[in-house]
């Protein structure tokens, strides 16, 4: 069979397998949804680290026991997030105004799957679409097609062994865009959920059904004079070299601020950060992107190292990132957009005021409502950013990486964030399951209507009853003239 037309008879058997198993889902007590999401959440801990690996050996992409790190968060501290939470049933009462909201289902969820983080995300989005009582089939990206399933193969035999029906998780192993675009234009899917590159988003919102899609951030960190300077320089070299920058939250450019500047800088060259000259700096504006803009795949989510034989730098071993001093931003300058690999971007600012316009600007340039960090003591300065950043996610003192999905910061732990209506999404949350239930609202009567409800009521202006009257008795006098004339 023609490989599309395969993919779309694919796509099609998954989605009617997924409703049908969702028609008795829908119906699950709690007690029986979180049994399930247990069974999930420690089968996915348990093979975090061979899909880890998997997903490493078939992308290329990253490093494998950071892999690890993100599988486990993506099942266990995904689950501890979620595990209280009511999804069935009444979730909430309000006896002074005597409403009662009943949660309710979507049904078939359509997700969309990048290549660099493949599994954690199939771990991720089965949780919290099971939890929501939904089902769910999966589109792997192409370069990670085998691990993206069997991510999604271990959490729905997790699931069927505790008591899901069969079909309710599935994943397409025939992969093509026509099969994609089946699965998301099909009659069954009733909510899309998807995760990756623009392209991929904007190909989730043109569909016309309710999509969450969450593209690209572009995230600026700025370093007052009034940090930790140690802490700083330790956390942002970490944070871009975790994973080879394939966290879309993983910071793009550092700009300090000029009396500290000197300072952060050695300190970052202790963790490995290499500055780059005039000359190398050029070479990686070439590497990492090609003439058209976009990004140079071969070196995404590689390690420093290679990205630097790549592109014919010769750098200390023990590198872990590289450092490139800029002074533009926007499309003169390439390396002021988002680069999901170890190459960083470095801005000097004179006082937090012009930080705070250079990473507005480096924003804009490809990260409209995701992510700004700050390093400060100062309160005056974080809250500020706070305030005037057009991101829904300002991360104070800690990695960038790890800090916007939830594992060492507040927000909700996920894999999806929002980026608002900035953005180009629905929403500017991290997305976790009660964002894929619907709430019905029960509400009796709580204040009596006014009297005014209840009388007939004149009409205000027009003709009175009596002229409407008289006119459709002429009007029908004249009817029966002509037919008696004829």
């Amino acid at each position: 069979m023609d490989k599309d037309l395969s993919s779309i008879q694919e796509a099609r058997d998954l989605v009617e397998a997924a409703y049908q198993a969702w028609l008795n889902w829908s119906h699950a007590t709690q007690v029986e949804v979180d049994r399930v999401c247990a069974a999930m959440s420690e089968a996915g801990y348990q093979a975090a680290e061979r899909l880890g690996r998997m997903a490493y050996e078939e992308t290329g992409f990253g490093v494998p026991a950071h892999k690890k790190l993100k599988n486990e968060f993506a099942s266990r501290r995904v689950w501890e997030s979620i595990r209280e939470q009511k999804t069935v049933g009444v979730i909430r009462h309000d006896p002074a105004r005597r409403l009662y909201e009943i949660a309710w289902p979507m049904g078939v969820v359509a997700a969309l799957v990048p290549s660099t983080n493949p599994t954690s995300t199939a771990f991720f989005k089965s949780l919290i679409a099971v939890k929501a009582r939904n089902a769910i089939v999966f589109a792997p990206h192409p370069a990670a097609a085998r691990c993206t399933y069997e991510a999604a193969q271990t959490m729905a035999l997790a699931a069927e062994n505790a008591g899901a029906p069969p079909g309710l998780i599935g994943c397409m192993q025939r992969i093509s865009l026509p099969g994609a675009q089946e699965l998301m234009n099909h009659k069954r899917t009733a909510l899309i959920l998807a995760t990756g590159g623009t392209a991929m988003v904007r190909a989730a919102h043109s569909v016309g059904k309710p999509a969450y899609g969450v593209g690209p951030g572009n995230v600026p960190v700025y370093v007052d004079r009034s940090a930790e300077l140690e802490k700083a320089a330790r956390a942002i070299v970490a944070s871009k070299a975790f994973d080879c920058s394939t966290i879309c939250a993983t910071e793009q450019a550092v700009i300090a601020d000029r009396p500290i500047a000197k300072q952060l800088a050695e300190l970052m060259q202790r963790e490995g950060a290499y500055f780059t000259n005039e000359g190398e700096t050029e070479s990686l504006r070439k590497a990492v992107f090609l003439p058209d803009g976009g990004m140079n795949t071969a070196v995404v989510g590689k390690p420093a190292p290679y990205v630097a034989a790549y592109s014919g730098l010769r750098i200390p071993a023990g590198t872990r990132v590289l450092v490139t001093p800029l002074s533009k931003v926007g499309k003169e300058e390439p390396l002021s957009h988002e680069k999901l690999t170890t190459v960083l971007g470095w801005y000097l600012a004179d006082g937090w005021e012009q930080g705070c316009e250079t990473s507005i600007a480096i924003i804009e340039t490809g990260g409209r409502g995701h992510s700004q960090i700050i390093w400060a003591t100062d309160e005056r300065v974080i809250m500020a950013f706070g305030l005037e950043k057009p991101v829904f996610r300002i991360l104070v003192n800690t990695m960038g990486s790890l800090g916007a999905i939830g594992c060492t910061t507040g927000v909700a732990p996920s894999l999806t964030l929002g980026s608002g209506g900035l953005g180009g999404s629905i929403t500017g949350d991290n997305i976790t399951a009660t964002h894929l239930i619907n709430v019905k609202r029960l509400a009796y009567e709580t204040v009596a209507p006014p009297a005014a409800a209840f009388l007939p009521g004149e009409p205000l202006g027009g003709p009175s009853p009596e002229e409407i009257e008289r006119v459709v008795r002429q009007v029908m006098n004249e009817i029966l003239e002509q037919k008696n004339n004829q």
